[in-house]
């Protein structure tokens, strides 16, 4: 059995890296805090898939690397698969965890919208809720680029809650 951290220190970490990044030096600066919370998750993700595909051989197309993230990368970080994934197969996957669990732990007022997407920063400062929750994003998006990376694959990510805890992370590959 490998080393594990408890889920409750993780998270805890990740609410004080975004609470610093919001609230320190890049408080009057959101898109800059976002991108550093972001790079903080891209290494995560590059040095996590590093450490579960080293006795794998290399996928050989984006599809076979997307499952892999889905099902067994998923399931090391989060103890459960994505509960569902779609592609165009023109380079854009949707990857959907109906119980996120890092959102799940949150409480936001239910009459508040969080249907925000972490891309539209402009429309999350009009929402404090979802400012804070679209924040919180960021790390997870940069896990999933930092991971795809690592395995060769140049990719953009975004994330969009359509219905809270419900999180659908979108994977847009780079030609």
């Amino acid at each position: 059995m490998g080393r594990e951290v408890a889920e409750s220190c993780l998270e805890t970490l990740l609410t004080e890296i975004v609470s610093s990044y919001c609230n320190g030096v890049y408080a009057t600066k959101p898109e800059l805090a976002a991108r550093r919370i972001e790079a903080i998750g891209f290494q995560v993700g590059h040095q996590l898939s590093e450490r579960y595909t080293m006795d794998r051989p290399r996928f050989s197309d984006h599809l076979e690397a997307i499952k892999f993230l889905c099902k067994d990368f998923w399931s090391e970080l989060f103890k459960k698969q994505i509960d569902n994934l779609k592609t165009n197969h023109r380079g854009t996957f949707v990857l959907q965890d109906n119980r996120f669990r890092w959102l799940s732990h949150m409480s936001i007022d239910p009459s508040v919208d969080t249907s925000a997407s972490i891309q539209d920063p402009a429309t999350m400062a009009e929402n404090k809720a979802a400012q804070a929750v679209g924040m919180h994003l960021y790390f997870p998006c940069g896990i999933i680029r930092g991971a795809l990376s690592n395995l060769g694959i140049q990719c953009a990510v975004s994330a969009d809650i359509s219905s809270f805890p419900t999180c659908s992370f979108v994977v847009r590959i780079k030609a």
